[in-house]
């Protein structure tokens, strides 16, 4: 996978020239060349790193259950950027880990692709081929239950949501295969396989979705009424199951599910060159739709390109009907990595966007180092302000894997540095911005999700670095009382009837705010 190259000079390009400032920043040694997939932000604002990994001679001396293929590997963080706890999940062959959501309970779902049969951490046995692995953690990274999807074919996990009934659903490609049994569903050379599984991992529902050429599931994102969007890179004309027509080489191919799992609506976009989905957000309005374009103006697109790859966003309804579409370009080929829809402290207006990703010198790598950039444009999809970042030149192998945009305005970046060959270190950056601080609606206290059933969270919106959070009933008795550290601070409600409840809060600012908890 292509990934940005990011060093010690590049960060403090970061700093002079953007008004940012490093929070902190959590260095994890590592002995063997490692794979860092993705940052998962908890809804309490703590962060699970998580990647494939050998694991050392060391854990090995321990008793770990290890076996010399790639395992899954994951750290927890907190608020303050320490660790919480270490975990790996081993087969005996080769394991990647390549998604993982938090759970509203504090947990995760994380899903990879294994090659291993039954033995260690996996507890079934292989369907033929790679499969998809998926283990359901809670919030102390303990196993809850576990579960392998696959056929004959190989599989490869892509993506995996968590859906407002707490199910979930879980996205991966499946390969066409010789060994397939006789009426297996095989559209083309790569399929999207589709499955919904529901909170304790009874799969409810399976699905193939493709035309007769190759398409691959890239990202897929939890709508507001139960179902799910995914975003598919398609080479594939109508066939199978997609009824809409390619464009050119490569089109994004959108499709809405709903929430038992069934097609809503599908549409393609594309010019005549190769147009490359990689990531889907949530608006007020719809969705945003975000990729990569080698493409004219031609097809159903709209705008051109100016040089090598441009950044090609499209803004749809909830009905999947078009909204605008807007181009952009730092020169040279530009990779989308990470979309965030800015949205009003009352979740009900979307107020801008902000991209972040990286520019790849083609053909002049060697003497032009890839540079890092961020774009915020307005709700319209017209450009605010642009960052341009630029390296002076690269000491050692840094590379950025994953970045997220923090409730408060922060940014956190994960990747990895390799001091020699073959020993990829992880580096977990988090940044602070006061550009994008100020565009962040923040509220004095909010609650979430409200009404709640087992545990709240209480955001504070205020700067402390201490407070107090108190729970009463509507007849001013007290029933929970609690300090923290954190900005946002997860609290147990299990034990409350239902009704109505009021969460007090004081910092040591003397700064107090209240608002109402509702317990369904």
């Amino acid at each position: 996978m292509k990934k940005f190259y990011f060093g010690a000079c590049i960060l403090c390009t970061v700093l002079g020239l953007s008004g940012q400032e490093i929070l902190w920043q959590k260095d994890i040694k590592s002995s063997t060349q490692d794979f860092l997939s993705q940052i998962t932000t908890t809804i309490d604002q703590q962060y699970l790193i998580s990647g494939s990994s050998i694991q050392s001679d060391k854990l090995q001396a321990g008793g770990n259950k290890q076996n010399n293929g790639y395992d899954f590997h994951f750290i927890k963080l907190n608020q303050q950027g320490e660790q919480v706890w270490e975990k790996y999940f081993s087969g005996a062959n080769h394991d990647y880990l390549s998604a993982s959501v938090a759970t509203q309970d504090g947990g995760f779902l994380v899903s990879g692709t294994s090659y291993s049969g039954k033995g260690l951490d996996k507890k079934e046995e292989s369907k033929g081929g790679s499969d998809i692995w998926l283990i359901r953690l809670n919030e102390f990274g303990d196993e809850l239950w576990q579960k392998t999807l696959g056929s004959t074919s190989d599989e490869e996990a892509r993506s995996v949501i968590q859906t407002t009934d707490l199910g979930f659903f879980v996205a991966g490609n499946r390969q066409s295969s010789l060994r397939e049994p006789q009426g297996t569903i095989d559209y083309g050379s790569k399929d999207v396989l589709i499955v919904k599984l529901d909170k304790n991992g009874k799969e409810l529902s399976q699905s193939i979705l493709g035309g007769k050429g190759l398409d691959e599931v890239e990202k897929m994102i939890p709508t507001k009424d139960g179902g799910a969007l995914l975003g598919i890179y398609s080479r594939s004309n109508i066939g199978g199951s997609k009824k809409t027509e390619n464009f050119g080489e490569g089109d994004y191919w959108v499709i809405k599910l709903s929430k038992d799992g069934k097609v809503e609506w599908e549409k393609n976009f594309g010019g005549k060159g190769d147009d490359h989905i990689r990531t889907l957000a949530l608006t007020s309005t719809g969705f945003l739709i975000g990729g990569e374009s080698r493409s004219e103006r031609s097809g159903n697109k709209t705008v051109g390109i100016e040089e090598g790859t441009d950044l090609w966003l499209i803004s749809l309804s909830e009905r999947g009907e078009e909204i605008w579409q807007k181009s952009f370009n730092f020169k040279n080929r530009d990779i989308l990595m990470g979309m965030s829809v800015l949205h009003s402290a009352d979740d009900k207006s979307s107020k801008g966007i902000l991209l972040g990703g990286y520019t790849q010198a083609e053909g002049r790598i060697e003497t032009d180092d890839e540079t890092f950039w961020m774009l915020y444009l307005n709700q319209e999809g017209n450009e605010q302000w642009r960052k341009h970042v630029t390296g002076d030149k690269r000491q050692r192998e840094e590379r950025l894997s994953d970045l997220k945009l923090n409730r408060d305005g922060s940014i956190i970046m994960a990747g990895t540095s390799a001091e020699e060959l073959g020993k990829e270190n992880w580096k977990i950056v988090k940044l602070g911005d006061s550009q994008i601080n100020k565009l962040i609606e923040k509220q004095d206290i909010k609650i979430y999700p409200n009404p709640v059933s087992d545990y709240a969270y209480v955001e504070i919106g205020f700067d402390f670095k201490e407070a107090d959070i108190v729970l009463y009933d509507m007849g001013g008795r007290q029933l929970q009382s609690l300090k923290t550290k954190n900005k946002v601070t997860k609290i147990n409600t299990q034990n409350l009837i239902q009704g109505a409840y009021l969460v007090t809060i004081k910092t040591d600012g003397n700064e107090i705010a209240n608002a109402k908890l509702i317990k369904k």
